[in-house]
């Protein structure tokens, strides 16, 4: 391809560029995506006018990385980075140069980039296309190569071999073989990068199509005992028995997991990567039948443990990391028919309302990486449960039950009003009380409440 069309706010961006004497082009992810056939929505200009020669040429201009050389000018409603054409030299801090050099010339500027298929340029004048690294080509067999040699790219910043695995999933692509060889040898650089940069990458990948090629991209480099161990320490940790449940270890099962979670719900796919992550030190063998049978007790409760120590680490909002914990400490149900309403109103008791829909997903998610089998194909029975409860938790929903002992028609007032002191008994009580109405709806009176109370005072010698 020779040119690319231009938009038409970009082109009246480069009649003001021209006015004032100079050039300017198209560049980064836009370019590549506009290659691809894609639609480009965020666009980055890089140009030879210097910042302060953009600000003077622009009404509305923010000095966002003045330093270097980039400003975002607000032009028909929309804000582009503006970056002066650059050298650099020297990463002493594995992110940012020592000293940055502002030129006019595009290819030097092309050359400081990550990747090929990131350092085309388009003109905005003419719409003509500059590729001094056969990025075309790159792009055109979905390859992923650095500029240059891999080793002097990543060791200018340790995130680009995680944006590598990165793209590649996004993108579908493959990286180069001599770009993929290279990242365990800048480990040590990566291992410098902050935890928040590493997190954004995680999140992007979370949500691409199927982030288990990603995941298993950073295992294999050693990225993902840096940021995750506790992810890396499932490799191995085999459960498959002589009941045929499971066919991977738990690594590949919560990589597979989260591949089965709805794409556009990052939480839930959180928790499909992390609902097992406590196996490794719950794992148990047992006799049963005169069989060998592989045993996770509380499993649940361990990943949700570990699922609060890592997000914590990691920087997730208390909001996610308080969410995806509680996922994974209830994903552990297994509806059938014969659930008593009861049953059901003890589920609801304890898995948060807004969290019914994500935890079925999740439930789903957890059987599909038992075999990369869609639960649909392998075991209809599976979602026809889940359909059957979801109707059944309408049904008590619409019925005003105690769920919590702040719904209990009695409180501990009334309780110490009949002579039951406060303390922990007096909790102790009220939790009862909650469990009888939970067996029974129609127990939630006061008189009920008061009469079962008092009985329960008097076995426990407290009135």
């Amino acid at each position: 391809m020779k040119s690319v069309k231009i938009p038409v706010q970009l082109k009246k961006m480069q009649e003001i560029f021209a006015k004032n004497g100079h050039k300017a082009y198209l560049v980064g992810g836009a370019v590549r995506d506009m290659l691809r056939g894609k639609d480009a929505s965020d666009w980055d200009i890089a140009t030879d006018a210097t910042p302060q020669q953009v600000i003077s040429m622009f009404h509305r201009v923010i000095p966002t990385g003045i330093a270097h050389g980039t400003v975002t000018v607000i032009f028909m409603g929309r804000h582009i980075e503006v970056t002066t054409f650059r050298s650099e030299k020297g990463y002493s801090d594995g992110r940012h140069p020592d000293y940055v050099e502002f030129g006019k010339n595009i290819d030097i500027d092309l050359s400081r980039r990550d990747f090929t298929m990131n350092a085309i340029a388009v003109s905005l004048g003419n719409g003509q296309i500059i590729d001094p690294f056969n990025g075309q080509l790159d792009i055109k067999n979905k390859l992923i190569r650095t500029v240059g040699r891999p080793e002097e790219r990543f060791d200018e910043d340790g995130l680009r071999p995680i944006r590598a695995i990165r793209f590649a999933t996004q993108l579908g692509f493959s990286i180069e073989d001599r770009t993929l060889t290279a990242i365990p040898s800048v480990l040590q650089r990566i291992e410098s990068i902050s935890i928040e940069r590493f997190r954004d990458e995680l999140e992007k990948i979370i949500t691409s199509r199927m982030p288990s090629t990603a995941l298993e991209l950073m295992e294999s480099t050693g990225i993902l005992k840096i940021f995750i161990p506790e992810l890396a320490s499932c490799r191995g940790v085999e459960q498959a028995d002589y009941r045929n449940i499971h066919q991977f270890d738990v690594l590949h099962h919560l990589f597979y997991s989260c591949d089965g979670a709805p794409q556009n719900k990052k939480l839930v796919r959180f928790a499909a990567l992390f609902h097992d992550i406590g196996k490794p030190s719950c794992k148990n063998h047992e006799q049963r039948n005169g069989q060998n049978i592989i045993t996770f007790y509380n499993h649940e409760n361990k990943s949700a443990q570990i699922c609060q120590e890592l997000m914590t680490r990691l920087r997730f909002s208390k909001a996610d990391t308080e969410y995806v914990c509680h996922l994974v400490k209830n994903h552990m149900f297994h509806y059938e028919s014969n659930w008593s309403d009861a049953a059901v109103r003890r589920f609801l008791m304890r898995v948060k309302p807004q969290c019914i829909e994500d935890l079925f997903d999740l439930r789903l998610a957890d059987v599909y990486g038992m075999t990369r089998i869609s639960p649909q194909l392998k075991d209809g029975l599976w979602s026809q449960n889940l359909i059957e409860l979801k109707d059944r938790i309408k049904q008590i929903s619409q019925k005003e039950i105690a769920l919590s002992v702040k719904d209990l028609a009695v409180n501990g007032t009334d309780l110490m009003a009949q002579g039951i002191p406060a303390g922990r008994m007096l909790g102790s009580i009220l939790h009862e009380l909650l469990e009888t109405v939970l067996d029974d709806p129609n127990c939630n009176t006061k008189e009920t409440l008061l009469k079962i109370a008092k009985n329960i005072a008097i076995q426990n010698n407290i009135t």
